[in-house]
């Protein structure tokens, strides 16, 4: 076993979590991976186990690239202002290479997703949050992180009196480069926003890097449609639902 834990106070749960999940019966999301919250230390802990890699992952995360626990975690250090706090990571071996592996944080109490204001056409306050999220976004995008997985389920948002905080999850897949205008207005690409709400949101984010906001929303569309495409053309080939 291999593991990295944020604080000796956790270092138990890290250290055992893999009957901790087995054990635990609160259940926030099943599929390819599975999360979980547990309560330790009387702290509401978030974890992540992710799917047992094929025999060519398993070779690839054993001996040339950190697992996407290892990932999680390291990147989280780096962006601790922009996502829920980060515990630790456990990894699992069997015969020798990487089996089972597990992120957690803290659990963050968030009121909705990104998704719900995309989503719902007469959602409480969607323009300013729609606003809030550009800036939001601009913030990230200084600090030279390119999320590569955007999308609307990542994105939590949590109301306050002051306005909105944000926060992203699913971070094992990120890049940290200073962005060109064009990275940062493709980085909206996932979001499946309709053309009405991307104009909204990239008008206000154009506006922070000073560009023009026509050619910012071309720029952003292009990409948003093409993303679409893509999607689509798979959900096609298998015989899913296509949604514009």
């Amino acid at each position: 076993m291999k593991y990295q834990v944020s604080s000796n106070r956790y270092t138990g749960l890290v250290q055992e979590i893999r009957s901790y999940f087995l054990e635990a019966t609160q259940n926030i999301y099943e599929g390819r991976n599975s999360l979980k919250v547990i309560e330790y230390a009387k702290t509401d802990v978030v974890v992540k186990s992710f799917k047992i890699p094929h025999i060519i992952n398993k070779i690839a995360y054993t001996f040339f690239r950190d697992s996407k626990a290892k990932k999680s975690y390291l990147h989280s250090l780096k962006i601790v202002e922009f996502t829920p706090e980060p515990i630790g990571y456990a990894e699992y071996f069997k015969f020798g290479f990487l089996y089972e592996s597990y992120y957690l944080c803290k659990s963050y109490k968030y009121d909705f997703t990104i998704r719900e204001v995309l989503t719902e056409e007469n959602f409480k306050n969607k323009e300013n949050i729609f606003k809030a999220f550009a800036s939001f976004t601009y913030a990230l995008h200084n600090y030279n992180i390119q999320h590569l997985d955007y999308s609307p389920g990542n994105i939590l948002i949590k109301e306050k009196e002051t306005g909105y905080e944000f926060k992203i999850v699913d971070v094992n897949r990120m890049r940290f480069k200073r962005l060109t205008p064009v990275e940062r207005l493709e980085n909206f690409a996932k979001l499946w926003a309709n053309d009405e709400d991307l104009k909204l949101i990239i008008n206000v984010y154009a506006k922070h890097i000073d560009m023009n906001e026509e050619e910012a929303y071309y720029i952003a569309l292009k990409a948003s449609n093409k993303h679409k495409e893509k999607k689509n053309f798979k959900k096609r080939l298998k015989g899913k639902k296509v949604v514009d």
